[in-house]
C-alpha cells in the first residue's frame, strides 16, 4: 500500500471541507484529536457537523470559533467543570450563532455508527423506551415487534472520522489500546479516516499484535505523525489528564470576550501544532507523560 503520511495541516485541508460530517473523537474522554480541532479553527472551516458521544472541550472550542453548523452526539461541554460555556451562548443566545442538535445517549450513538459500518439503514434497541429522546431527536421511531416495541435508530455514516492512536505505521495500519470508545465503528461506517498517531513504527510491529489494530490499513486515508496530539485529555500509556488545563478553559471562557482572548492565545496566534505545545510548555507536557508500567501479558500468535 501506499505512503500515507501527511502534516496535519494538509491532512485537514485535504480531506475536511466546508459542511463535512465529522467524528472528532469517539473514545469518550482519552484519546480525543484536540490537535485537529486546532487544525480545523485555524484553517476557518465552516458548517460542520459534528459527530461523537463525548469530546469534551473540543466540540465547545469548535462551537465558539463558529465552525459547527450541527452536533450529534450524547453531551457536549467540559467534563470537569460542567457545560460548555459556549455550547449554552450559542443555545440561549444564538452566539455566534445557534448551532442543531440531533440528541442520542452513548449507546444510540454507538448503534447508529455499528449500522453504518455493516451498511444497514438502522439497529433496533428497547433501551430509547420511556426516554426524553424519543421527543428530542424524531428520528428515533419506536416499531411493534412480536407483541413489543422497537426503537429503529437511522445508520450514521460520517464524511470523515478523526481518530487518535498509539501508533500507526505509514500505510494506515494502527494500535489503538485502553477505552476504544466506539472508534472502530466510526471508522469503518466513515467514509474518510484520518489517524493521528503519538508514534509511527514499521508495519512489523503493527503485524506483531493484530487483535490490536483498529481498522485495516486500506480503511485509512491519511496519517498524521502528532505527538501529544490529545493534549489535555489524557492518553493511555503515554499521557495523564491535564485537569488543570480544563478548568482554565473554564474560567477563561466564561464571557465571549474571554474566549476570543482564549483562543487567539492557544490557537490563533501559532500555526502549528508543535507552536501550540510550546506554549504549553514542555515541562507540562513531561509532568504529564506516563512514567510507570502497566503492561499486559505476553501472548503467543504461534500456530505450530
Amino acid at each position: 500500500m501506499r505512503d500515507k503520511i501527511q502534516t496535519l495541516a494538509e491532512a485537514v485541508e485535504s480531506h475536511i471541507n466546508h459542511g463535512d460530517s465529522v467524528v472528532l473523537g469517539a473514545c469518550l474522554e482519552p484519546m480525543i484529536p484536540f490537535a485537529a480541532a486546532h487544525e480545523i479553527i485555524r484553517q476557518e472551516i465552516k458548517d460542520l457537523q459534528l459527530v461523537a458521544p463525548i469530546s469534551d472541550i473540543l466540540f465547545d472550542m469548535l462551537i465558539g470559533a463558529g465552525s459547527v453548523k450541527k452536533i450529534t452526539a450524547a453531551w457536549a461541554g467540559n467534563v470537569s467543570a460542567g457545560l460548555g460555556h459556549n455550547y449554552r451562548r450559542s443555545i440561549e443566545k444564538q452566539v455566534p450563532h445557534k448551532i442543531e442538535i440531533e440528541d442520542h445517549s452513548n449507546f444510540s450513538l454507538g448503534l447508529a455508527l455499528l449500522g453504518g459500518a455493516m451498511g444497514i439503514p438502522f439497529l433496533p434497541t428497547k433501551s430509547l423506551l420511556g426516554t426524553g429522546l424519543l421527543a428530542s431527536n424524531p428520528s428515533f421511531k419506536v416499531h411493534e415487534y412480536e407483541g413489543g416495541k422497537l426503537v429503529h435508530v437511522p445508520a450514521l455514516n460520517p464524511d470523515v472520522a478523526v481518530l487518535g492512536v498509539q501508533r500507526a505505521d505509514k500505510q494506515g495500519n494502527a494500535h489503538l489500546w485502553g477505552n476504544i470508545g466506539v472508534a472502530q465503528d466510526a471508522a469503518l461506517a466513515s467514509k474518510k479516516v484520518i489517524l493521528l498517531a503519538e508514534e509511527i513504527v514499521d508495519t512489523e510491529v503493527i503485524e506483531s499484535d493484530p487483535n490490536r489494530v483498529l481498522v485495516p490499513g486500506f480503511k485509512v486515508t491519511s496519517v498524521v505523525h502528532c505527538p501529544a496530539y490529545c493534549h489535555p485529555s489524557p492518553m493511555q500509556g503515554h499521557y495523564g489528564r491535564d485537569h488543570a488545563f480544563f478548568h482554565e478553559y473554564h474560567t477563561d471562557t466564561k464571557t465571549r470576550e474571554g474566549f476570543t482572548e482564549w483562543i487567539n492565545k492557544w490557537i490563533t496566534s501559532v500555526s502549528t501544532h508543535a507552536e501550540y505545545l510550546e506554549l504549553v510548555g514542555q515541562s507540562r507536557i513531561n509532568k504529564l507523560k506516563v512514567k510507570g508500567e502497566y503492561l499486559a501479558s505476553p501472548v503467543n500468535y504461534a500456530s505450530e
